[in-house]
């Protein structure tokens, strides 16, 4: 009876809280405290994935605790989720080098009481409570949202500089590994997307993998250059590898006006490239935005709120 009585008691405090909150207009995530991991730090797309929850967390009164290391591995992420469970924060951003190889530490997290959601790259379902991947939040699937942004522009690209797109264009992906779902999914709706839209295109070979380090994005990248010095297409669905690829074309003398490179990176990453007519086209969503919507969606199912498919979520200062 003491426990229930004492179970009720914080209930109550609990209820109280949130009402104070609310009468006050504070957001409904203030004085919380969210771990926000990247797959690597140093990165463009992380980086600026920071700078956006950084900005929003200080208007909604949240705290983002931003753990990230330049080793995208699996036992450094291990190593970054239990800093947080150490730490007792109140809830998990995380996006996840490997897609089912930190589920274990992620319910160890859920068992002491972290909420823990993904962003950018997905677990297994039961490691989290909900994903917010490319443009959309989803409990069910990985958006192929991506697979359009890094093969649609090519065709466009390719016809600027008078390659015919209706005939055979050789071509083939390069991004960080088999085991991250999000670029995987990308590459197998991108090679859908590309055998509906451009059917004479050939893939010269397997994708490339470059494990999102970016030394070997670029070696990688010259040694797709070396096999195949005429190829007409690089696709780079990983921020890593993009950069990589158009600095391994840069070391060798090509243009755009040579090759086609394309894919993902924020404009910070690809500025230099641009500027030397290297990668003329390229696409992204906009990752400050998504970085600060990962942590406010975490804080917010933390402090009590549930989501289920098809809800909508008022996010203060971003929208629904």
């Amino acid at each position: 009876m003491k426990k229930i009585l004492a179970m009720i008691l914080v209930l109550s405090m609990a209820l109280t809280l949130v009402s104070v909150a609310a009468a006050e207009g504070k957001s409904p995530v203030d004085g919380m405290t969210v771990a926000f991991i990247p797959k690597v730090s140093g990165n463009s797309f992380f980086e600026a994935a920071n700078d956006g929850a950084q900005k929003y967390a200080a208007e909604w009164g949240l705290t983002v605790d931003y753990i990230g290391s330049p080793d995208a591995s699996v036992t450094t992420q291990l190593e970054l989720i239990q800093q947080a469970i150490d730490k007792g924060v109140d809830a998990i951003c995380i996006s996840a080098v490997d897609a089912t190889a930190l589920d274990e530490k992620l319910m160890e997290a859920q068992d002491a009481g972290i909420y823990v959601s993904t962003w950018d790259s997905d677990v297994s379902h039961g490691a989290r409570v909900l994903a917010l991947l490319g443009d959309s939040v989803t409990t069910d699937h990985i958006s192929p949202a991506g697979a359009f942004k890094a093969s649609g522009p090519a065709g466009k690209y390719l016809t600027e500089r008078g390659v015919d797109v209706d005939g055979e264009v050789t071509y083939v992906w390069h991004f960080s590994n088999p085991s991250v779902a999000d670029q995987n999914s990308w590459y197998v709706a991108g090679e859908e997307y590309i055998k509906e839209n451009y059917p004479n295109w050939v893939a010269v070979n397997e994708p490339y993998y470059s494990n999102q380090d970016p030394a070997q994005s670029v070696t990688v990248g010259e040694s797709i250059l070396d096999a195949y010095p005429d190829i007409d297409l690089i696709i780079c669905n990983d921020s890593t590898a993009l950069p990589g690829q158009c600095g391994a074309a840069q070391n060798k003398g090509l243009t755009a006006d040579d090759i086609t490179i394309t894919g993902f990176c924020p404009p910070s990453g690809m500025t230099t490239y641009l500027e030397n007519n290297i990668c003329t086209r390229w696409g992204l969503w906009d990752c400050g935005i998504q970085g600060a919507m990962g942590c406010y969606l975490a804080a917010y199912v933390s402090a009590g709120n549930t989501v289920k498919v098809g809800d909508v979520v008022s996010i203060p200062g971003i929208g629904d």
